[in-house]
């Protein structure tokens, strides 16, 4: 794999330090990760901690794409010192960028997703991506608002079942 384009970097937020993903991550995080509820939309299971280890590692390889990163981190929340979740972005040759987001269940309902959202937007503005994109599924309304508080706004258009959401950062 080729050194990524965009390299994730850390990025603060009022509550939250986004981390880049590492591997050292896996153990905390497959508690995080391990609610099936979290699955609800995405299909799946939770990963054990040696199947999160293993996919952590295929992340932090980088993408077999030239001109494509991937871009990961951990959510990690000052006040209690602990992972609570994930961003991530998936940034490519035309400067665009896919994003997505969990929390864990023990701590949603704090805004945490929509915070750590508009960080990545705000960073991902700033490595001079021009346009953001998630998909989510109709009946997902939390990450419909989550996409809704970092400014994306839904289209009409659909992948797999889930709809496309958009932010155009720059023309």
């Amino acid at each position: 794999m080729s050194e990524p384009r965009v390299p994730a970097e850390p990025i603060p937020t009022d509550r939250l330090d986004l981390v880049p993903l590492r591997m050292e991550h896996s153990d905390e995080m497959a508690v995080v990760l391990s609610d099936p509820a979290l699955h609800r939309f995405i299909g799946g299971t939770p990963d054990t901690p040696e199947g999160l280890r293993a996919r952590y590692a295929r992340l932090a390889a980088g993408s077999p794409e030239p001109g494509v990163s991937w871009c990961n981190w951990v959510l990690r929340l000052r006040a209690e010192s602990s992972l609570v979740g994930t961003v991530q972005a998936t940034i490519t040759g035309d400067d665009s960028a896919e994003i997505a987001w969990v929390v864990g269940t023990s701590w949603q309902g704090r805004g945490l997703a929509s915070e750590a959202a508009r960080g990545l937007v705000v960073w991902l503005r700033a490595v001079s991506v021009r346009t953001v994109v998630a998909h989510i599924h109709p009946d997902h309304h939390a990450s419909a608002a989550v996409a809704a508080a970092a400014g994306l706004s839904v289209t009409e258009e659909e992948q797999e079942g889930e709809r496309r959401w958009r932010l155009v950062l720059r023309p």
